[in-house]
């Protein structure tokens, strides 16, 4: 691509850098002797003092609506792309070093990335991975010997993250609002090429390249909320074209159940809350839409009636997608009507609402209930008994159809990373301790799978653990 779309960048070179943990498993997928993560090559790549041979480092250039205002520049201001691989499935991989030092592109930053933040990210996207959600992943992580500067001093730390592209709405919005269509053209080709190539046999190719990112979108949302997932910034700059959910930073998994649920500092108006964030997607590819209508065709009316009728589109295929899973997570039939379906499901989130239950418990419990066992609970979730009696009357009495506890065990995790487990897990990390990272990593690497071994990481917060919000690190 021209080198309007980014700037050449080499990651910063840390004093004492430390290999906390490689990821064997995806160094495998990405055609990388796991035998060779262990060595001091692959950790002076992984902090940044060295880079790859062949690569020529870069930052990437976007925009991007943060909490509905408009940036006209962001761009990659802690995080360094090294480069591409080919993986073992013949798939382009994005390799990108995060917390790697300044770019042009860090308004004052330092464009480093504290300790804990890199902890969490490595975490969730691996648990978001485990637990069948399209993500980012986490190659590596490693601490810097540096002292980072945010709220306090803090350990500072560099995350390898690989991805289909670091392709984002934002970065269609950057060269759109400079007018800039023959980038646009170039920038679609090359999404088309790389993740949707169906796409350039249509009479169409941006068009239908449009309507594959938005059912791409609302199948990736629709399956994170469903585990009570809430990404906390949804902002364009963070909505990859690839359909793979990027960014974790104050990202959350929900204890207690309200769909009004945020976990952002910065949301003060809930605009990411749980409820919200099939409507905030629509808006983000809206904000797509719009970048793209030059390209559809040469007269604006019809490329406005054209986008328009592929973003209508949208919500049809995240209900389908929503609607399914949560039928799988309650074991009902799909041949119980879609409209018995939904009201029973409002109903349910009401009473979970209502009671303010541990949304993961629930599920995990009523699961358990459905295998008639012993060990389930569910009634223990509620202040009384009679709270939660008439809503199990009602799911009973829903039609079940064979195999619908296979389906619940597959779609209701035992283990997810819960907020006060990754603050523990930070905690001990800035005192040098990495084993209770290291658990809490292979935990959630089966998440539906029962084990004895890791009983306690099922549990929800006590009232003084409860953690109320999460950062990102900037």
């Amino acid at each position: 691509m021209p080198e309007r779309f980014f700037s050449k960048q080499l990651p910063a070179k840390v004093p004492d850098a430390q290999l906390i943990r490689t990821n064997s498993d995806l160094a495998k997928e990405l055609g990388i002797d796991p035998a060779s993560l262990a060595s001091p090559a692959a950790l002076a790549i992984f902090s940044g003092n060295e880079i790859p041979k062949g690569a020529e480092p870069i930052a990437q250039a976007y925009s991007g609506h943060q909490f509905g205002g408009f940036v006209p520049q962001l761009g990659d201001g802690r995080a360094i792309l090294l480069g591409e691989v080919i993986d073992t499935n013949g798939k382009r991989r994005d390799i990108q070093l995060k917390g790697a030092g300044r770019t042009v592109f860090s308004r004052g930053g330092d464009g480093k990335s504290a300790l804990g933040p890199v902890l969490r990210e490595y975490l969730v996207s691996e648990a978001m991975h485990a637990l069948g959600v399209p993500t980012t992943r986490a190659l590596a992580a490693v601490a810097t010997g540096e002292t980072i500067t945010r709220e306090e001093p803090t350990p500072g730390g560099v995350f390898t993250r690989v991805a289909a592209s670091h392709i984002r709405v934002g970065t269609f919005q950057y060269f759109s609002a400079q007018r800039d269509t023959e980038a646009l053209k170039l920038l679609t080709e090359h999404c088309i090429q790389r993740h949707y190539p169906s796409a350039a046999e249509s009479e169409n190719p941006t068009l239908a390249f449009l309507e594959q990112v938005i059912a791409a979108q609302a199948k990736l949302v629709s399956a994170w909320m469903p585990l009570g997932f809430i990404h906390g910034v949804m902002n364009t700059d963070n909505c990859s074209v690839s359909g793979e959910t990027i960014d974790y930073g104050p990202c959350a998994f929900m204890d207690n159940f309200h769909p009004d649920r945020t976990f952002s500092f910065i949301d003060k108006r809930g605009r990411y809350a749980w409820a919200n964030q099939a409507t905030i997607c629509h808006w983000n590819l809206t904000r797509l839409a719009e970048t793209l209508l030059p390209l559809i065709t040469t007269d604006p009316e019809k490329s406005k009636e054209l986008a328009q009728g592929a973003l209508e589109k949208f919500i049809g295929h995240f209900q389908s997608h929503y609607l399914t899973r949560f039928r799988e997570k309650l074991g009902l039939s799909t041949e119980t009507d879609l409209e018995t379906s939904a009201t029973f499901l409002k109903t349910t989130l009401g009473t979970l609402t209502k009671h303010e239950v541990d949304f993961t418990l629930f599920f995990r419990h009523l699961t358990l209930l459905a295998a008639e066992s012993d060990r389930a609970d569910l009634t223990g979730l509620f202040p009384n008994a009679g709270s939660v009696k008439e809503w199990v009357g009602q799911w009973q009495s829903i039609q079940k159809p064979t195999g619908y506890l296979q389906k619940m065990r597959a779609s209701n995790p035992i283990l997810i990373p819960r907020n006060h487990r990754i603050e523990e897990v930070i905690q001990a990390a800035y005192q040098n301790d990495f084993a209770p990272f290291h658990r809490l990593t292979e935990a959630l690497a089966t998440p539906y799978q029962e084990n004895p071994s890791y009983t306690d990481l099922e549990a929800a917060p006590l009232p003084e653990e409860i953690v109320q919000n999460t950062f990102c690190g900037t």
